[in-house]
């Protein structure tokens, strides 16, 4: 691989980015998030001119952490997510999703991290899943393990773990290749020979993606195809193909991935989040534009994001955490979020 600590930094940072551009536009279509927020190119309007992040990139951390305490053994991985999901629940993070929601009452009822998820298939374990492609690829069987207990842990539709691997398979794939390798017929072929299993659903939209890549076609013509085009909903079969699109038409071009993705509407934070973090274990954090990387958080903060990933790429332990400020920044992004809700109110329409 290359620089292991500046894939794993774009990943993270990439992660960041693309969910904070995405926030202010989530659940809007297309017209009405370009009528309020503009077209590209995406600046920061969530906070004063600085973005916020959500439970995309606090995920993706936790994942982190729990790799640098339990980096060859995926039970006591799951248990070690299971427990900083718990307490990341517990600091009461505003906009959860509902199967996240009930998976992590669960937990704290006291169910086991094999049996805490719910039957569904939203994306929240695809914006878990980069990391580990990143840090396991090379192990497929290590990985499939990783990502199968990540996965569970909310979700249990085979649906979700399916499109966990893809998205790891595919960080794995940049992260190696780096962007002027990066080859959409390559990684299909590796993502079919890794996951038999994979339905004719999935892979039906899967060559519609390939195709659309051939052809250079734009993000909205996909969209189109997919039948997408009011926005991107938080089905996982609608997330991945749209973020594998986006990551493997514009390999070498981390802004206009990112941009083409979220400017489609719907769940455009976690789509941005998961082109985001593919974007960047692809490129390397110095290809994210440093105008992006201006994000009002604190403990979490992009200095505290970059030493994570160094730890993860020297294998030490867990990286400490201010855990007593996040009931207060999340109160101040709960309040930012009202602003924003009132606003969607107010014209233009």
């Amino acid at each position: 691989m290359r620089d292991r600590a500046d894939v794993l930094a774009g990943v993270l940072l990439g992660t960041a980015v693309g969910d904070a551009l995405g926030l202010p536009r989530e659940g809007l279509s297309p017209r009405r998030a370009a009528r309020l927020y503009g077209a590209p190119p995406l600046r920061h309007r969530f906070l004063l001119g600085r973005g916020m992040t959500s439970d995309d990139t606090e995920h993706a951390a936790l994942v982190a952490q729990a790799l640098l305490r339990h980096p060859d053994a995926a039970g006591r991985f799951a248990r070690s997510l299971g427990w900083g999901l718990r307490w990341w629940f517990a600091g009461l993070p505003a906009g959860i999703g509902r199967a996240t929601l009930q998976a992590c009452v669960k937990l704290w009822l006291g169910f086991s991290p094999a049996r805490s998820g719910v039957f569904s298939a939203g994306n929240g374990p695809a914006m878990r899943s980069a990391l580990l492609g990143v840090q396991l690829g090379h192990d497929r069987a290590k990985l499939r393990a990783y990502v199968e207990a990540s996965t569970r842990l909310t979700h249990t539709d085979p649906k979700a773990l399916r499109g966990a691997m893809l998205v790891a398979l595919a960080a794995y794939h940049g992260a190696t290749r780096g962007p002027a390798n990066v080859s959409a017929q390559d990684f299909f072929a590796d993502a079919r020979a890794a996951l038999p299993d994979l339905d004719a659903d999935l892979d039906g939209r899967l060559r519609q993606v390939e195709a659309h890549v051939a052809k250079q076609s734009s993000a909205s013509d996909l969209a189109v195809a997919l039948g997408l085009e009011r926005g991107v909903s938080g089905y996982m079969y609608h997330t991945v193909p749209v973020v594998l699109f986006g990551w493997l038409r514009w390999p070498g071009d981390f802004r206009r991935a990112v941009e083409e993705v979220i400017a489609l509407g719907g769940d455009s934070d976690t789509t941005g989040a998961i082109v985001g973090a593919l974007a960047g274990g692809t490129n390397g954090a110095g290809a994210i534009p440093t105008e992006w990387l201006r994000l009002a958080e604190w403990p979490r903060s992009v200095g505290w994001l970059r030493r994570l990933a160094g730890r993860l790429a020297a294998g030490q332990g867990a990286l400490p955490l201010f855990w007593p400020a996040l009931p207060v920044r999340n109160l101040l992004f709960f309040l930012a979020v009202l602003v924003h809700v009132v606003r969607r109110l107010l014209p233009p329409y």
